[in-house]
């Protein structure tokens, strides 16, 4: 993970140290809770659907509370080192946070991206002072970052492998514990269903663990996009599962199977074609006002199908899915019909079961 190292004696070293966590600290202390926003459904059908909107973080993004962890994680191990580049593999919301996070403490930040990262998450991350490594294959990314680190004598951060075991899953105000806390005045207070998309799987498994931690009656649903591998190797208990290509839908989907996705915590799993992600994320516009990225599309696509079964039932309670990013960094590729044509993306049937089931209170066939 580091190729040198430092005094962990060292008086200078201790000092950085402290501030450098100190500061990482403070971020979480002026950053307010997340709101819990409501999507409009009938009354009468007696569901609610909310989405947590992590996109009011400070870098924009879910990924601002992994960033923080990761980085108290590895400053805490002794892995990141005074002047020392951070390197991390990512689509692109994580380094944006991560860059943050390494020019708060005063450290290089280099992160290691497929070229197809929209142009808006690249110049994020260089506002925030870090530099983009390009690489054509998205499978690539992983060994390139290893590398990288291994030449420049940095620390490479990992998100893959440490998301699941960097965040405090009992707790601490991680995203489960902040749900359940902001429904304890809601008519369905303990949701039915959290639905989740998965990245590194860290978000999922945290928020699975919490669940059975304080036993919770709550399924854990994962919608997964298009070209990804995690629902084969959950739905076939095959760890080694594979993909052929990256995902369309930035920040969620993976063409292996990640060390944080633990399939054993969830519950249920969503294939979602990704035009019927980005059908969702125009509803959601279209609904509350509200732009957000395609991986909100992919949740909310999963979580609407849920609430189409309850109403089906004739159940009642809630169901909570999460706003990832903002839909400001792809107006030039969800929000462009330019991009959809160009990849292929016909919208206006998914779109169309969005408006019927709102309408009706049943899902087409």
């Amino acid at each position: 993970m580091h190729t040198t190292d430092v005094d962990r004696s060292d008086p200078a070293y201790r000092a950085w140290l402290s501030e450098a966590v100190r500061k990482v600290q403070a971020d979480a202390n002026r950053s307010a809770d997340t709101h819990l926003l409501r999507f409009p459904l009938p009354e009468e059908w007696g569901i609610d659907l909310y989405l947590k909107d992590e996109s009011t973080h400070p870098t924009g993004s879910l990924k601002h509370r992994l960033a923080r962890s990761l980085f108290l994680h590895g400053l805490c191990n002794g892995w990141i080192r005074p002047e020392s580049p951070v390197v991390e593999a990512s689509s692109g919301s994580t380094a944006i946070s991560e860059a943050y996070f390494a020019s708060l403490i005063g450290v290089p930040f280099v992160a290691v991206m497929p070229r197809t990262t929209s142009r808006e998450k690249c110049r994020l991350i260089e506002f925030h002072g870090g530099r983009c490594h390009f690489v054509d294959d998205p499978r690539k990314m992983y060994a390139e970052a290893a590398a990288l680190a291994e030449r420049s004598g940095g620390h490479y951060m990992d998100q893959f492998t440490y998301a699941e075991r960097a965040t405090d899953w009992r707790g601490n105000n991680n995203i489960a514990e902040s749900v359940f806390s902001q429904l304890r005045s809601e008519r369905h207070p303990v949701p039915a269903w959290i639905v989740a998309t998965a990245g590194t799987g860290g978000t999922s498994a945290t928020i699975a663990r919490y669940v059975r931690y304080m036993q919770y009656d709550t399924g854990i649903c994962v919608a997964d996009p298009e070209y990804s591998c995690f629902f084969d190797g959950w739905r076939d208990h095959d760890p080694a599962a594979t993909g052929e290509r990256g995902s369309r839908i930035e920040g969620i989907g993976r063409p292996r199977m990640e060390p944080s996705f633990m399939p054993g915590v969830i519950d249920r799993m969503m294939k979602v074609p990704d035009a019927a992600s980005v059908a969702a994320v125009r509803a959601l516009d279209a609904a509350i006002g509200r732009k957000a990225g395609g991986s909100t599309g992919t949740g909310l696509w999963s979580a609407l199908k849920i609430v189409a079964e309850m109403a089906d039932n004739g159940a009642k309670g809630s169901i909570v899915t999460l706003i990832c990013d903002p839909g400001e960094r792809y107006l030039d590729t969800y929000y462009s019909d330019a991009w959809l044509a160009e990849q292929g993306l016909d919208i206006g049937p998914y779109a169309g079961a969005i408006t019927t089931f709102l309408a009706t209170g049943r899902w087409p066939d």
